[in-house]
């Protein structure tokens, strides 16, 4: 009943385009350049009818109002970034429920990267579009929020099911497997894992969507509370928060 595109953009970014064949409606997710989602919906003959932004930054907005200029849209945002993106249609909060091209959505608020970053789970495709909340891997840096906010919103995507096939935001993925290999040198299921991500980077293979279910058990941004990881890093008598910011700190230093 659906289709997604996946549209690379500027130099890591990915745009998404999701389709519902049978009522012909068209979204896109986080378009940070209008031309090659135009480009993409004329080479499908599709027309668009809705754009959802996760967050404010212009690499997530971008091209927001070139596409209202083409076509008449609505435009779906978070609520708590109001005053940072321009001409929306339809504010949005946590636990709100819509419709992205016909297709019953909950949004789930993630603070953290920003203030008011907003998450989109389509619970009967089992499909959640992370913004740069979440990453293969990893996730976003903490800009706006705080260290504690953003391991309570990762542990809200972490309660999601496992079989939930997640669309980020960047293709960061060979660079988040590099640095969980050194955190975790004697983790063979990372090596591994590094391994299989360097081959799919090298033939220049799109690392996304994954699986959660695997993130739960790779992600060291889902794995807070995991005794293995606290003992890799020497953590074991830290709470999760003070284990979440080390990592990230780690990561922002790598």
């Amino acid at each position: 009943m659906i289709e997604i595109e996946i549209i690379p953009a500027l130099s890591d970014n990915y745009i998404y385009l999701l389709h519902n064949k049978a009522t012909k409606h068209t979204a896109v997710i986080d378009p940070s350049i209008s031309q090659p989602v135009i480009d993409k919906l004329k080479e499908k003959k599709w027309e668009l009818n809705q754009i959802i932004n996760t967050h404010h930054h212009n690499d997530h907005t971008g091209g927001n109002l070139e596409l209202m200029k083409i076509w008449n849209l609505e435009l779906i945002a978070p609520l708590k970034e109001q005053n940072r993106i321009s001409n929306v249609t339809n504010y949005v909060s946590h636990d709100d429920e819509i419709d992205i091209v016909d297709i019953s959505s909950k949004v789930i608020e993630t603070p953290g990267h920003t203030s008011g970053h907003v998450c989109y789970y389509l619970s009967n495709y089992d499909i959640l579009f992370s913004g740069d909340t979440l990453f293969r891997m990893g996730c976003g840096r903490v800009f706006e929020g705080s260290m504690e906010q953003m391991k309570n919103s990762l542990n809200l995507l972490k309660n999601l099911p496992d079989q939930t096939q997640v669309y980020c935001g960047h293709e960061y993925t060979l660079s988040n497997a590099k640095f969980c290999v050194s955190l975790e040198p004697n983790n063979i299921k990372i090596y591994n894992e590094f391994q299989e991500i360097s081959r799919l980077r090298k033939n220049n293979a799109k690392t996304i969507p994954f699986l959660l279910g695997n993130e739960k058990k790779l992600n060291p941004f889902l794995r807070f509370d995991d005794q293995s990881l606290k003992k890799a890093i020497g953590f074991e008598d830290k709470n999760e928060t003070e284990i979440f910011k080390y990592i990230r700190n780690c990561k922002d230093s790598f």
